[in-house]
């Protein structure tokens, strides 16, 4: 048989290599020619490309699916076709005509007729799950380098075989240093062998263990850290690796203390608060029992505190609570808790103490360090305190018999005087559950319309006509009756009752006044002003005319010497009130320390003799008063009026007004009387 010819024998290779290519279930193969029209596709390119071959063949390649990089494909292809050379195996990302993408793994191959490159064959693997897993181990890679936490890969033995650079950050120990040690035991610093047995037995059966440890770094200074131990485990499922990451939590913990901090103590002056007192109250006690030992409470309530905030602001109030807690710390030991239980109160606990005398001692401490004066803003102020002391276990077994009782105690030693100390006995506790009890209804009085306001005439000496009536607040008591304000005022001003109840008097006193008005009477309302709200009595005062119509003229405010002297801004306040066109008087004039120079300063109207100096008749003080009172331009009363013999006195002195019993029996029974009711 003749042999055949150089090209049919090269046809003959072609078709077996084109029969094999058609079967090749692994190798994508198509055949393009030099107008990049496809001209062969077997079933495999089909199924990589979900093209089948009667939809590619004749229809340009790129038709088909593109490369990420086509320009960079392109060049391949055509550095084939013009050098008649394969193209060196090359990976390729393509995006198929349904929107899939791929990862090929590429060859092309020219087919060459005579000295030309007539087709190109191109032999495609799917390597997609190879790239996706060198992706994966790329950025396992990056994690484990690039991760702010350290991390550290250890043999089955629990030995370093890798570090990544945060661990020289966090730890301060380099890898080289690492390589080889044992993790826990040799390098981190723990030292609680209890827990690394706790922690290794736990990572072997469930294959994970993490907490908080004490680790220490490279040059020994120590730090909180949060470990998390996990087992790499083989496909036999043993440990075929172990991964320790290890976190610095100072920054955490630091955040974590001040946020603990800031709940446990007062925000002002930084003491321990009533939560953080009580708490170690309870832990004193236990101790206390367990050791048959005895313990103090010291109860202080700073002595007219109210006055600061009231005279001076808040920030004056602020700056001397501060410097009362610095105070009272310097006078107990370092195992004692000084707390700021609200407001102006502080509670001191004394552990351990060693009896009552003792507990006598700290108090009379604190009263001595506290009676040095404290200047803010430029005003000395002084400082006073009234301090209840209980005795654990004489006065109770458990802590709200024992802040019950030094409670009760403290205002007893404010009712002997102020700024002293008590002990509490059991007379006390019937006080104190008096006191609260009248501090409760007081609470309900205002909603249940229990205050009353009564009216005492002043009356005009030449004329015998009434013109300001003096409203005196009355509190019908359901359990004791009516009440004067001297019987109450102080337990309301303790509960903190004082500006509801100004204002209520302030209104009440305003309508009154506008409903004479009406009645065709144009008497004048007097109100006593007291200490408290004192800085914001202004804004009351305008509150109350708007609420009620009243017109300023009509209101007259009475104050007292001691407040117009103990309050720094009470030049700035009267002003205020007068720029208001309300009515000003100092009230029982001659019983204070005012310096009569200071009069013509305030815009006051009006001075009312105290019922001491009327009563006696006491010649050369009304005279004095009186005469003061011209100079100044300011009208006169006498308070305390009872007959006609000191009203004869007050004529011939030219007094202006009286006040007293004689006013009151003057418009009894008249139809004047009826609009007082």
């Amino acid at each position: 048989m003749p042999s055949n010819s150089p090209v049919q024998d090269a046809l003959e290779l072609i078709s077996h290599l084109v029969g094999a290519m058609e079967l090749t279930p692994l190798v994508a193969v198509h055949c393009i020619d030099d107008g990049r029209t496809v001209r062969f596709w077997n079933d495999s390119c089909g199924l990589l490309y979900g093209i089948n071959g009667a939809s590619a063949l004749g229809k340009p390649l790129s038709g088909l699916f593109t490369f990420d990089d086509q320009d960079g494909h392109d060049a391949v292809l055509e550095q084939v076709w013009t050098s008649g050379q394969p193209s060196v195996a090359t990976d390729w990302r393509v995006r198929t005509g349904d929107g899939r993408e791929l990862w090929v793994y590429s060859m092309m191959f020219p087919v060459r007729h005579g000295d030309a490159v007539r087709q190109v064959f191109c032999m495609d693997v799917d390597v997609t799950a190879r790239k996706q897993l060198e992706l994966q181990l790329q950025l396992s890679s990056q994690v484990f380098e690039y991760s702010r936490d350290a991390i550290v890969l250890m043999n089955p033995q629990r030995r370093i075989v890798a570090v990544n650079r945060a661990f020289a950050q966090v730890t301060g120990y380099t890898e080289q240093q690492m390589l080889g040690e044992d993790f826990i035991s040799a390098q981190t610093g723990f030292d609680d062998p209890v827990l690394c047995h706790q922690m290794w037995r736990q990572v072997d059966q469930d294959g994970h263990w993490q907490g908080e440890v004490a680790s220490r770094r490279a040059d020994g200074d120590p730090f909180p850290g949060w470990l998390a131990l996990t087992a790499i485990r083989d496909a036999q499922g043993k440990a075929a690796n172990y991964m320790g990451i290890l976190s610095d939590i100072s920054d955490r913990k630091k955040s974590e203390e001040q946020t603990r901090h800031m709940a446990e103590h007062d925000f002002l002056t930084d003491l321990p608060n009533r939560v953080l007192f009580l708490d170690r109250l309870s832990l004193a006690l236990m101790a206390a029992r367990r050791h048959q030992s005895m313990l103090a409470i010291l109860y202080i309530d700073l002595d007219h505190f109210k006055q600061v905030n009231d005279t001076l602001g808040h920030h004056a109030g602020d700056a001397l609570l501060k410097e009362v807690a610095l105070r009272l710390v310097r006078c107990v030991r370092s195992a004692d808790t000084v707390s700021r239980y609200g407001g102006d109160e502080f509670l001191v606990l004394l552990a351990d103490v060693g009896g009552s005398d003792q507990a006598a001692h700290v108090a009379g401490s604190i009263l001595q360090a506290l009676a040095q004066p404290c200047t803010v803003d430029g005003h000395v102020l002084p400082i006073a305190a009234s301090i209840g002391i209980s005795m654990y276990p004489t006065d109770g077994g458990n802590i709200d018999d024992l802040i019950a009782r030094a409670d009760a105690a403290m205002y007893h030693a404010k009712n002997s005087g102020r700024n002293s100390f008590q002990f509490f006995n059991p007379h006390m506790h019937a006080q104190a559950s008096e006191r609260a009890g009248l501090e409760q209804r007081l609470r309900t009085a205002l909603d249940a319309g229990e205050f009353t306001l009564h009216y005492l005439p002043e009356i005009d000496v030449r004329s015998g006509r009434p013109v300001v009536m003096e409203a005196l607040l009355r509190w019908r008591d359901p359990a004791r009756g009516v009440q004067a304000p001297e019987q109450f005022l102080a337990a309301a001003e303790a509960a903190g009752l004082m500006p509801a109840i100004t204002q209520w008097v302030l209104r009440a006193a305003c309508g009154a006044a506008q409903r004479w008005r009406a009645a065709g009477q144009e008497w004048v309302v007097a109100v006593n002003v007291s200490a408290v709200q004192f800085a914001q009595l202004p804004h009351v005062v305008e509150q109350a005319l708007a609420a009620t119509g009243l017109p300023a003229e009509g209101l007259e405010l009475e104050l007292t010497e001691e407040l117009l002297m103990k309050c720094p801004d009470a030049q700035a306040v009267l002003q205020a009130l007068h720029g208001q066109g309300v009515r000003l008087a100092i009230d029982d004039f001659g019983t204070g320390y005012s310096r009569l120079g200071l009069l013509k300063d305030y815009p006051v109207g009006k001075l009312k003799i105290d019922r001491s100096f009327t009563g006696a008749q006491d010649d050369a003080v009304i005279s004095a008063t009186i005469a003061v009172a011209r100079s100044l331009q300011m009208q006169v009363a006498a308070e305390g009026v009872e007959t006609t013999a000191q009203l004869e006195l007050l004529r011939q002195h030219g007094c202006d007004l009286y006040q007293g019993l004689l006013a009151e029996q003057h418009i009894k029974g008249s139809k004047l009387a009826q609009l007082l009711r």
